[in-house]
């Protein structure tokens, strides 16, 4: 059996990784992106204050700017996983995420709440997406 190399993916235009990972690895035509948490890649600083929504719309604009880097766009996303640290903030978040992923191009999620995310962010998201041929 062939083993597939293992493209790392790195742009400027999302956070540097704070340990030994990638923001994104490349097999074949799978793309696997690390979770990202609100920074502003331009300062490394967290932004929002605490206020879940500018920290939802930084952390899509981080993850997003991982996929454009492998070539990829929103509607190449085929899984999310969403990280909370207070479920209560689920609707705001949902309206958010729905900015970034259409109801035809959403894709498959699950969303757990977690005690405590680096930096203390309220919330991280990573995703899987498919950079194969379109149908």
């Amino acid at each position: 059996m062939k083993s597939s190399a293992i493209e790392p993916i790195e742009t400027n235009s999302a956070p540097k990784p704070v340990g030994p990972y990638n923001q994104a690895v490349l097999v074949e035509n799978w793309l696997y992106c690390s979770g990202q948490i609100a920074i502003d890649p331009s300062t490394g600083v967290m932004i929002g204050n605490g206020n879940i929504e500018e920290e939802t719309r930084q952390v899509l604009k981080n993850l997003m700017a991982v996929v454009e880097a492998a070539g990829g766009k929103n509607s190449n996303v085929v899984r999310t996983t969403i990280y909370l640290t207070d479920l209560n903030d689920f609707a705001k978040v949902n309206a958010i995420y729905a900015e970034t992923f259409c109801e035809k191009a959403s894709p498959a999620r699950a969303c757990v709440e977690v005690s405590n995310l680096p930096k203390g962010g309220k919330i991280e998201i990573d995703c899987i997406a498919w950079l194969g041929k379109e149908k």
